[in-house]
């Protein structure tokens, strides 16, 4: 639990000047960086793919991926475990994921998507059951796009001219200690995704009802009747 509550507490904004960060993140070169995100598979189980590209460079670059995430939606944090250790996908979550609660129980949280050594990841999603409705329209969830990060340990501070803010987050998805990101502003390929849920028709819900009770008195009918008939009493 001690690991939430400083995660929570250092995604801050920081500015800083220098003139190091400067040679390492030029503006010229932060205009290659683009983010790609999509959504895969149907259902209530879905993948979101990332892929971050930028131009080549001289020394290491890291990625981190800030994303937020509505109250229809979870990722499961056993699973990320499994794949951490199957795959090596990085990922930590803010806070505790209740995944049995419904959407209108639950509250949005935030992921950080390590990249470290790749470009790209896949991070399944799965979405909540929502509150039923008296239309057969499938809701609509939205996924804001996410806030991209990078590091190099060749540098320190951000340099001015540099298009971009410091934010104090998690060096390694271990979150052991604190590291100094660059976030980059104006990002190319800004672009949120969005997914539809099935949700129940309550207006059916006499229907159901009535439909369950009957094969349920029916079904013990014939039960009894079986029982009287073969039955040893």
């Amino acid at each position: 639990m001690a690991r939430f509550y400083l995660l929570a507490t250092v995604l801050c904004f920081i500015r800083r000047g220098s003139s190091k960060q400067a040679d390492c993140f030029p503006s010229e070169w932060l205009k290659s960086v683009s983010v790609s995100v999509k959504i895969s598979k149907a259902g209530f189980h879905r993948d979101l793919q990332y892929r971050v590209q930028w131009s080549s460079t001289d020394h290491d670059v890291q990625a981190l991926l800030v994303q937020k995430l509505p109250s229809g939606v979870y990722m499961d944090a056993y699973q990320l475990e499994t794949l951490r250790r199957d795959t090596g996908l990085e990922v930590l979550l803010d806070s505790e994921v209740d995944l049995e609660a419904p959407e209108y129980l639950s509250s949005g949280f935030t992921a950080l998507v390590f990249l470290s050594g790749t470009h790209e990841a896949v991070v399944p999603v799965h979405g909540r059951y929502h509150r039923p409705s008296d239309s057969s329209k499938p809701v609509k969830v939205d996924i804001e796009p996410p806030r991209v990060l990078l590091r190099s340990d060749q540098c320190r501070t951000l340099g001015p001219g540099v298009r971009g803010v410091v934010v104090e987050a998690p060096c390694t998805v271990s979150n052991h200690s604190i590291c100094s990101w660059m976030q980059i502003l104006d990002l190319q390929g800004d672009a949120g995704v969005s997914l539809e849920l099935p949700v129940g028709d309550s207006s059916l819900v006499l229907t159901v009802c009535a439909g369950t009770v009957l094969t349920a008195v029916l079904s013990c009918v014939y039960l009894l009747r079986k029982i009287w008939k073969h039955g040893s009493f």
